[in-house]
């Protein structure tokens, strides 16, 4: 947000009928959905964004004739603010969820050559709905089954609101209840690296717990996988500003917010260069060294505790191939550095061939390996995986690197995540990073966005609209 691009044109007060003026700094998913609350209860809302476009870090850009998404996004079904926010914006249709939760996962390391599983569900109550593909997943050995068996209903047993979970990691609890190394690997992380951006040992109990209970323990439909037909951008620049400008939101990019602070009548100055808009309500829908440094001094105790928010990069390879080289919408690796493999081909227009797009989460020790090393490592295991790969010329070899794409979900880091509402008032905090209960997902950016439109809303004495309420009881 605060990246000292420069806005085009004046900035111009939000439209709409006199009376309570909020602003939310930040165009990511969490400021959009505290913009349209905020707008949909009568609150006039101006937002400023630093970027060029809106939609944060799942967003898209051009390159040659391809849209190309900054990263690979999917969502749950129990991903529910999401499926509201796409409701929202008219984008439900665009990003479709599998009708059932189906997973191929090739093992690339196999002395007989690669082998396939898949993790699927059937139409059976928890947790029988798991129960034939575990039996039959081949990457684990029968007795690896068993024992995942046995951890996974004692983690249904974990109870999340114990603040103990978040001082353990993971890993250990695992290992503790029988989990070998294999099984780590071959399920545990599998699912763990893509929800959580971390390993099992550096994640922690709280939030380990909750992917797993709410995502595969929950309900039997919970995680069927969805994701974008459509370049992200359509979704959360184009479609959502539409639904900002229907709702009454300005909305400003190239917005660089200099300051926040409040004024001796109560109200709040925000600052852009060359000028100040005074509000009544702000929200800082930031990551959180942004956020930390355009608190007024005690708007938090213990500010830095933002700073000790740690952040995980994520690794996006992209290839273009001459002839198609995968049949199937996506699938996961294991014995490779791959990690999973999108086909956007549609998505990004590729007219011709084929466009496969490799999402590589804790990426720590690659997020800065110059571009052709990361092509001699990843096209030969891309063959590996993929035999039609083999003979395919390749047309486009090219990266995206998020630095800090996602805070680190490391063990205590719960109690440095801040609740929406700060101690001055009307100040709110949102975004991904905030107390939601969930990892750095596009889930938890939506519910955080929630969070502070209703406590913005009781502040200014607005009633919540019923869909707020809606929202507030589905995502409970």
């Amino acid at each position: 947000m605060t990246d000292g691009m420069r806005r085009e044109g004046p900035l111009t007060p939000a439209p709409g009928p006199a009376g309570r003026h909020a602003v939310v700094v930040g165009g990511g998913l969490a400021g959009l959905t505290a913009a349209l609350e905020l707008a949909d209860a009568g609150v006039r809302v101006t937002l400023l964004e630093g970027r060029p476009r809106l939609g944060g870090l799942a967003c898209s850009f051009r390159r040659g004739d391809l849209t190309v998404d900054n990263g690979q996004h999917v969502y749950l079904r129990c991903c529910t603010a999401y499926r509201w926010f796409l409701d929202r914006i008219g984008g439900a249709a665009l990003a479709p969820l599998q009708n059932r939760l189906e997973v191929p996962v090739l093992d690339a390391d196999r002395p007989e050559g690669r082998r396939l599983g898949r993790l699927r569900r059937d139409a059976l109550p928890v947790p029988l709905h798991l129960g034939r593909s575990l039996a039959t997943y081949p990457h684990l050995s029968l007795a690896e089954r068993a024992r995942v068996g046995r951890a996974a209903l004692a983690l249904k047993g974990l109870d999340l609101a114990d603040p103990a979970l978040d001082t353990q990691d993971f890993g250990s609890w695992l290992t503790a209840h029988g989990q070998s190394a294999r099984a780590v690997e071959a399920l545990w992380d599998l699912v763990g690296i893509a929800t959580l951006n971390a390993v099992a040992s550096d994640t922690s109990l709280a939030l380990a717990a909750m992917v797993f209970k709410t995502g595969l323990l929950s309900d039997p439909g919970a995680a069927d996988i969805g994701w974008a037909r459509v370049p992200l951008g359509e979704l959360h620049d184009r479609l959502a500003r539409r639904a900002l400008d229907s709702a009454g939101v300005r909305t400003e990019v190239r917005a660089r917010v200099t300051s926040v602070s409040p004024d001796e009548n109560g109200s709040w100055n925000v600052q852009v260069p060359g000028e100040t808009l005074l509000a009544d309500a702000v929200v800082l829908a930031v990551p959180q060294r942004e956020a930390h440094d355009l608190l007024p001094p005690g708007a938090l105790d213990a500010p830095d505790r933002l700073l000790g928010i740690g952040t995980a990069p994520i690794l996006n390879v992209h290839v273009v191939y001459d002839r198609t080289v995968l049949s199937r919408p996506f699938f996961a690796a294991l014995g490779t550095p791959v990690q999973w493999v999108f086909d956007r081909t549609e998505a990004s227009g590729l007219k011709h061939g084929q466009y496969l797009a490799v999402s590589q989460s804790v990426a720590q020790d690659q997020i800065d390996t110059p571009v052709a090393v990361l092509r001699e490592r990843y096209l030969p295991e891309l063959e590996r995986l993929l035999p039609r790969a083999r003979g395919a010329e390749v047309k486009d070899f090219f990266v995206t690197r998020e630095r800090m794409a996602t805070f680190a979900p490391a063990p205590g880091v719960g109690r440095l995540r801040p609740g929406a509402r700060t101690k001055a008032p009307g100040l709110y905090l949102a975004g991904a990073w905030t107390a939601t209960g969930w990892p750095a997902t596009m889930e938890s950016a939506v519910r955080s966005g929630v969070q502070a439109a209703d406590a913005a809303l009781s502040t200014l004495g607005r009633p919540r609209p019923s869909r707020l309420l809606a929202i507030e009881e589905a995502a409970a």
